[in-house]
């Protein structure tokens, strides 16, 4: 598996900072949105969740506030920081339902899928 983690950037050109720790996130579930070749969903996209998205991915079909402890998830609950799907969060924000984001913690590989105008009229890390 061919990692990027050294250098990462974010959205906007500085250091990629963590998204969340507690649950662990990112594909590498190391705490930030970190990607590489193999993470074909590109979770990049560092957001907090709220109630709202939750019960729009479950109505979706990706249901996060489940436990799955075969898994190691822990389940999501309102608040909490994830690591989401770029194409996820791009269709959640089509459909006015996208959660916000922090910029400084979403990958710049983020923006192969989503316009920074986007993401930038979301966050909440830089307004």
């Amino acid at each position: 598996m061919e990692l990027v983690k050294k250098n990462a950037l974010n959205v906007i050109g500085t250091e990629l900072l963590p998204c969340n720790h507690n649950p662990k996130t990112g594909f590498f579930r190391d705490g930030s949105c970190n990607t590489c070749k193999e993470d074909v969903g590109s979770h990049t996209v560092c957001v907090v969740m709220t109630t709202r998205f939750l019960e729009y991915s479950r109505f979706k079909g990706n249901d996060l506030s489940t436990p799955r402890p075969e898994f190691g998830f822990p389940g999501l609950q309102e608040g909490d920081q994830w690591c989401l799907c770029a194409a996820r969060w791009l269709e959640a924000h089509n459909e006015g339902m996208a959660p916000k984001i922090k910029l400084l913690s979403t990958h710049e590989k983020a923006l192969e899928i989503v316009p920074l105008e986007k993401l930038k009229a979301s966050a909440i890390d830089l307004n």
